[in-house]
C-alpha cells in the first residue's frame, strides 16, 4: 500500500515541483551538445529535449552488435516503436507495444502471464539500453509499464553477440528515458472503459546551475476494472535517474525503478476449448474461471550504475552494474478437465505460490574507431558476468480434484480452502560468464563486414520440483557474421549468419533442466532510407534450424513436463516506418512464416499465425495542424490446436482488430487524445498457445489529457 500511495503522489505532485535549473542559465558547452550522436545504448549526456513526432528513431540502434549502426547498416531485421507511437495509441504496457510490432505475437495465456513470440518461437532475450539480461527467467508476469522508456526496439533473429545467448525469435531492447539539459515536465491523466484510471508524470532537467548534474523522475499509477468477471488490476511505477559529469570526459549515471502489480481474481489457466462430445465451447467474452478470493501480486525492483570514460582518440570504456529483484505472491484457482454440455465435469485445483528471482549483471566493454589500410573501422570488446537465483514455493490447497458446479467453475463461488494439502518447490542458481568481440570493417566504399563472437560459459545448480539436487553446465562460442553492400545512397542489401545457443529453464519429468537449444539462422535482406532518412523500408528472408527446443508434454498441466524437439522454420518480412508525406507517419509490416518438424516435415506450432499484418499510422492535415488522427490495424490468419491423438480440433479464424485515435492540441502545452479500440467489437481468443484460452477485450474507449511544461 505504501508504494502505491507513493507512486500516485509523485505522479500527481509533479506540477507542484519547483522549477529545475534552467537550461538557458546552464553553462553547457557546445561540445556537450554535440554528444547527441552517441549510440542508443550510450545516451548522450545532457542532450536537449526533443519533442519530434517521428515514427523512426533519432539515434543509432546498437542493440544487435554493440556498434553504432543505423537500422540500414545493421544486417538484421530491426523494428522500433517510438514514444510518439506509444502516446498516440496509449500503449501503457510492453505487451501493447509488442502487439503493434511487425512480426511479433503476444500470447496472453492468462490475465497476468504472457508469452511473446517472433518467427514462431518464444522471445527469451531482453536488453536494457543495449545490454543483455542473459539469465533465463523470461515469463512476463504483470506486464511492464512503458512510461519509463523512450522507445522499444525489436531485433528479429538470433542475437547471441550482445544478449549473451542466441535465440532464433527476437531480442527486445528497452531504451530508458534519460535526463535532459532543458527543464521539462509533463502530466497526463487518462480515464476509460471499465473505470480505467491512470495518472502519469515525467520531470527532467539540470539539477545545478552549470548543468553538470541532471535528473529525471517518472511515475505512473494505474487502476482499473475489466471486461472479465471479477478481475481488477492496480499498477504503480516509479523510475528515477541521475547523471553527473565527474570530469569533461567522465560520466556517472545512477538509476532505480520499482513496479508493483496487484491483480484481484486473475485467471490461472482460462476457459475450456471443447465439450466432452467434441463440440467447441463458445462462452461470453466476460466469462472467467477465477475465484472471488484469488489474487496475484508482483513486485519488480531494478537498480543500475554506469561509469563511462571517453578518450581523445574517439574510444570509450564503460562499466555497468544492474540489479533486479522480482517477487511474486499468489493464491490461484485453476479449473481443469473437459466440461459436459451442462458445464458440469470440471474440477478444482487451488494453490498458493511464492516466488523470488534475483539477478546481478556486470558488464565492462570498450569500443571505438581504428584505422587500417587507410580506412576507418570500429570495434567493441567486452566481458560480462551474471548471477541469478530463482526460488519457487507451491502450497497446494485442500480439495484438488473436487467436481465443480457451474457457478463454482465460472461464477467465482468456490470457497477458499486451506493451502496445506502438500508442499513443493524448486530453487536454482544460475551463473553466466562471457567475453565478446565484434568489429565493423569498411572493406570498400560500398561494402561493410560485421563479424564477431561471444564465448559463453553457463552453470546451473539447484533442485527441481522432484526435490532432488540437479546441475547443468554448458559452454559455447556463438559467432556472428554480416555483410552490408550499399547499392546507392538510398538502397543496401545484406546477408547475415548467426548461431543459436539458448539455455532453458524448462524441466523434464525427472526435474532436470533441458540442455540448451542449439542451431543456426540465415538472413538476407534489402533496406532503404528515403527522403533523407525520414522513411525506412526493409524486405527480409530468413531460414532457421534449431534443435532441442522445449515443448510441453500434453496432459501435464498446470505443472508441465517438457521434452526437447527439433524444428525448421523459414519466412519473409516486409516493413515500413517513418514519414510517408508531410504530416503522415506510418509504421507497419507483413510477416509470412513456415514451421516444420525436422524429422517428418509436418507443420508444427499451428497455434502460431503464419501470416501477420501490423500497421500504425497518424496524420496531421495541412491547415489543421492542431488536429491529429490515426489508426492501428492488426490482422492474423487462422490458427488451430489439437485435431490428433483424440483431441478435438480448436480453430481461431483469421481476424482483424482496428483501433482509432483523434487528438487535438488546444495550446502548446495542453492536448487531448481520444482512443477507441476494437471498433468492430471483434470476438476472438487471445491465444491457443496452451490447451485453454480466454477472449480478448471487446470495444472500449479512453480519453487522455496531457499538460506539458
Amino acid at each position: 500500500m505504501t508504494f502505491r500511495l507513493l507512486a500516485g503522489a509523485v505522479s500527481a505532485s509533479l506540477l507542484l515541483q519547483p522549477t529545475l535549473a534552467s537550461a538557458e542559465d546552464a553553462d553547457v558547452s557546445n561540445d556537450t551538445i554535440t554528444l547527441e550522436k552517441v549510440t542508443v545504448s550510450d545516451q548522450a549526456r545532457g542532450r536537449r529535449a526533443d519533442d519530434t513526432e517521428a515514427y523512426t528513431p533519432k539515434t543509432p540502434v546498437s542493440a544487435p552488435t554493440g556498434l553504432s549502426l543505423t537500422r540500414r547498416e545493421t544486417p538484421q531485421s530491426v523494428s522500433v516503436i517510438t514514444e510518439t507511437q506509444m502516446d498516440d495509441f496509449q500503449m501503457n504496457g510492453v505487451s501493447d507495444v509488442l502487439a503493434s510490432t511487425p512480426g511479433v505475437v503476444v500470447d496472453r495465456v492468462e490475465t497476468d502471464r504472457i508469452y511473446y513470440n517472433a518467427r514462431g518461437f518464444e522471445i527469451t532475450n531482453f536488453q536494457f539500453d543495449g545490454l543483455g539480461q542473459p539469465l533465463p527467467y523470461e515469463i512476463v508476469t504483470g506486464d511492464v509499464d512503458t512510461a519509463q522508456f523512450e522507445r522499444v526496439e525489436v531485433i528479429r533473429g538470433s542475437n547471441g553477440l550482445m544478449t549473451g545467448v542466441g535465440n532464433s525469435s527476437a531480442t527486445v531492447n528497452y531504451v530508458r528515458k534519460r535526463p535532459t539539459v532543458d527543464s521539462k515536465g509533463s502530466l497526463a491523466v487518462t480515464y476509460g472503459s471499465w473505470n480505467a484510471a491512470r495518472v502519469e508524470g515525467d520531470l527532467s532537467g539540470a539539477l545545478n546551475k552549470n548543468g553538470t548534474v541532471r535528473g529525471r523522475v517518472v511515475s505512473a499509477y494505474d487502476n482499473k476494472d475489466s471486461y472479465l468477471d471479477r478481475y481488477e488490476k492496480e499498477r504503480g511505477l516509479f523510475y528515477g535517474v541521475v547523471e553527473a559529469d565527474i570530469t569533461d570526459s567522465t560520466l556517472l549515471t545512477l538509476g532505480y525503478s520499482q513496479q508493483n502489480d496487484n491483480a484481484d481474481s486473475p485467471l490461472w489457466g482460462s476457459l475450456p476449448l471443447f465439450y466432452s462430445d467434441g463440440t467447441p465451447t463458445d462462452y461470453d467474452v466476460e466469462t472467467s474461471t477465477s475465484a472471488d478470493w484469488s489474487y496475484w501480486d508482483n513486485d519488480t525492483k531494478m537498480a543500475f550504475v554506469e561509469l563511462q570514460q571517453r578518450f581523445d582518440n574517439g574510444w570509450e570504456a564503460k562499466g555497468v552494474f544492474t540489479y533486479r529483484k522480482m517477487e511474486g505472491e499468489s493464491e490461484l484457482f485453476y479449473v481443469y478437465g473437459t466440461p459436459n454440455l451442462d458445464e458440469t465435469g470440471l474440477r478444482a485445483y487451488p494453490s498458493y505460490y511464492d516466488d523470488e528471482v534475483t539477478e546481478r549483471n556486470y558488464d565492462l566493454f570498450a569500443r571505438g574507431p581504428f584505422e587500417v589500410g587507410g580506412r576507418v573501422h570500429e570495434m567493441i570488446v567486452g566481458l560480462s558476468y551474471s548471477k541469478g537465483r530463482i526460488m519457487e514455493k507451491s502450497f497446494y490447497g485442500q480439495g484438488i480434484g473436487t467436481l465443480l458446479t457451474p457457478d463454482q467453475a465460472f461464477g467465482g463461488s468456490y470457497p477458499k480452502p486451506p493451502f496445506d494439502a502438500a508442499e513443493d518447490g524448486s530453487k536454482w542458481d544460475d551463473r553466466y560468464r562471457s567475453g565478446y568481440l565484434a568489429t565493423r570493417l569498411s572493406l570498400a566504399e560500398p561494402l561493410t563486414l560485421i563479424a564477431g563472437g561471444r564465448y559463453v560459459d553457463v552453470l546451473s545448480e539447484g533442485e527441481g520440483y522432484t526435490g532432488t539436487d540437479k546441475d547443468a553446465s554448458a559452454s559455447e562460442l556463438v559467432p556472428y557474421t554480416g555483410v552490408v553492400y550499399d547499392l546507392t545512397d538510398v538502397h543496401s542489401v545484406y546477408a547475415s549468419y548467426t548461431e543459436i545457443f539458448n539455455p532453458q529453464t524448462e524441466e523434464d519429468a525427472s526435474g532436470q533442466r533441458l540442455d540448451p537449444v542449439t542451431g543456426e539462422t540465415h538472413e538476407i535482406g534489402f533496406k532503404s532510407e528515403w527522403n533523407q532518412g525520414r522513411l525506412y523500408t526493409q524486405l527480409t528472408a530468413f531460414w532457421t534450424d534449431q534443435k532441442n527446443l522445449a515443448e510441453a508434454v500434453p496432459g501435464t498441466a498446470p505443472d508441465n513436463d517438457y521434452t526437447g524437439k527439433d524444428f525448421e522454420s523459414s519466412g519473409y518480412e516486409a516493413e515500413i516506418s517513418g514519414e510517408l508525406l508531410p504530416g503522415w507517419q506510418l509504421s507497419g509490416g507483413y510477416t509470412f512464416l513456415d514451421i516444420e518438424k525436422n524429422d517428418d516435415g509436418i507443420e508444427q506450432r499451428t497455434y502460431t499465425p503464419r501470416e501477420i499484418i501490423r500497421l500504425t499510422t497518424s496524420y496531421r492535415p495541412s491547415g489543421l495542424e492542431k488536429l491529429k488522427v490515426g489508426a492501428r490495424v492488426s490482422w492474423q490468419d487462422s490458427i488451430f490446436r489439437g485435431g490428433e491423438n483424440g483431441v478435438p480440433k480448436t480453430t481461431q479464424g483469421a481476424y482483424t482488430l482496428v483501433d482509432l485515435m483523434a487528438g487535438y492540441d488546444w495550446t502548446k502545452q495542453f492536448s487531448t487524445t481520444l482512443n477507441v479500440n476494437n471498433v468492430s467489437d471483434e470476438k476472438y481468443l487471445n491465444s491457443l498457445y496452451v490447451g485453454q484460452a480466454f477472449y480478448g477485450a471487446p470495444r472500449n474507449a479512453s480519453i487522455r489529457f496531457d499538460y506539458k511544461f
